[in-house]
């Protein structure tokens, strides 16, 4: 195949000290999953895992909302495939610690009310 029929796309990855964007050339066709696998990005992050990675394109989870999954999306000329490290904590779970901790800081509303109503 020759290099005019090749698309260019990148694979990211990223943690909070290192990050790494790798620009490759790839055949239409190709699939998130086999892009990134071609990217070789793994060895430049040991505990990166591809097999249980999630992945998105741009911001778009792979395999949700409609999207096909790493495995079986096929790549556009400019797609970016990201490579999304694991939560550290569930996002449901840490809102609600946070919304918990703001009400703990408030003050006790029903002590701070005064009654102003006029006695006869």
């Amino acid at each position: 195949m020759a290099d005019f029929d090749l698309i260019r796309v990148e694979v990211a990855y990223a943690l909070p000290h290192k990050q790494k964007i790798i620009a490759l050339l790839v055949e239409p066709g190709t699939t998130a999953l086999s892009a990134v696998q071609r990217s070789k990005i793994a060895d430049h992050f040991p505990d990166l895992d591809i097999a249980t990675a999630k992945m998105g394109i741009f911001g778009q989870s792979l395999g949700t909302k409609g999207m096909d999954s790493a495995d079986k999306h096929v790549l556009h000329a400019g797609d970016r495939v990201e490579i999304y490290r694991p939560l550290a904590s569930d996002p449901k779970d840490a809102r609600r610690k946070r919304a918990e901790k703001a009400d703990s800081a408030k003050p006790d509303a029903a002590l701070n009310e005064t009654d102003n109503s006029a006695t006869d």
